[in-house]
């Protein structure tokens, strides 16, 4: 009932879908930055979509499974191996106990996930098991992964071969067959000869405070992900965005998927980790089905923005909800 890591890789946390509910008194929400991929990763394993799993950045952790366990892999897909033996992606699969699995780096993409039927067992931090790197809470002892680490499983062996048996018997042992199924909602952009990833976005709260060019440039720019991104936001650089009397405003909240401008003229989206509060103004928020695409991109890809109304936002959701539910079907 446990996973003895071996290799953490680069970094390698324990997220859930977040801690929500707690902003005001100054928690961050945390959780996974590619939401999707992990909802999807639980329900490949039977998983509720909020049990806690394994967030990997770049490169992914070699572990071993002390008994024997029903697995999935989601998100940036890696070259993955189980006892040396080549394992896909989107799909749940068998380890026996003592066996190895090693995730590698994938050529494209940047964060990569990995669900165990029963979840990943750690203390519940203020209703949530992610891990909050910042504040040193939650996830594994409120830090990445390290070697010689052990975590916990929920489910006793015997039931772990027998739940393995019912997914066998329903047909659903194997990798989905939809591409749109595996990644979520994509949109793209055409800039000449190149296909760019476009991110939908409604006005932000202070709107207005940016100039009529500063809007356009916005939604019209092409902007290059800076060095400095992380699982707190992604820093952007591109076309300045022009505000009538600056960017500075007085604090307020700050939700995942604001787009702040800074005094640089230069926008920055928050991600998972993003802060309660902050005292740039926010000229959008990236809908919730578009970010996973964002925390999926690595420094120097580039990335474009369009302006939706919030009734689109609803029907985007509620289109991926559908996919997710397709995908927890296959188990019923």
């Amino acid at each position: 009932m446990s996973i003895c890591i071996l290799d953490p890789g680069p970094l390698t946390t324990v997220q859930d879908l977040g801690r929500a509910g707690s902003a005001a008194e100054g928690y961050r929400t945390c959780g996974a930055a590619d939401g999707y991929a992990a909802r999807l990763a639980n329900l490949l394993v039977g998983n509720p979509p909020g049990d806690a799993v394994l967030e990997t950045t770049l490169r992914g952790p070699t572990l071993r499974f002390e008994t024997a366990a029903v697995f999935a892999l989601t998100g940036a897909q890696a070259p993955a191996t189980l006892d040396g033996q080549p394992i896909s992606f989107y799909g749940p699969g068998f380890a026996p106990a003592g066996s190895v699995l090693q995730i590698g780096m994938p050529q494209a993409g940047l964060r990569s996930y990995l669900a165990v039927w029963g979840g990943i067992v750690v203390p519940v931090v203020r209703g949530s098991r992610s891990t909050d790197l910042a504040c040193h809470l939650g996830g594994f002892q409120g830090r990445g992964l390290r070697k010689g680490d052990e975590l916990l499983t929920a489910m006793p062996e015997d039931a772990v071969t027998s739940w393995w048996k019912a997914i066998h018997r329903r047909r659903a042992d194997h990798p989905l067959g939809s591409v749109l199924a595996c990644t979520g909602a994509r949109c793209w952009r055409w800039e000449g000869t190149a296909r760019l990833p476009l991110l939908r976005a409604v006005p932000g709260p202070q709107w207005d405070a940016f100039t009529s060019m500063g809007q356009e440039a916005f939604t019209h720019g092409v902007y290059q992900l800076t060095a400095d991104c992380n699982r707190m936001a992604c820093k952007l650089s591109g076309p300045a965005i022009g505000t009538v009397h600056g960017s500075d405003i007085l604090s307020d909240g700050i939700v995942e998927g604001s787009v702040q401008v800074s005094s640089n003229g230069q926008p920055i989206v928050m991600l998972a980790d993003h802060q309660t509060t902050g005292g740039y103004a926010k000229i959008a928020t990236v809908i919730s089905t578009d970010l996973p695409a964002l925390a999926q991109l690595r420094p120097g890809e580039q990335v474009t923005f369009d302006l939706v109304d919030p009734k689109h936002a609803v029907i985007a959701a509620r289109a991926q909800a559908a996919r997710l539910r397709q995908v927890a079907d296959r188990l019923k």
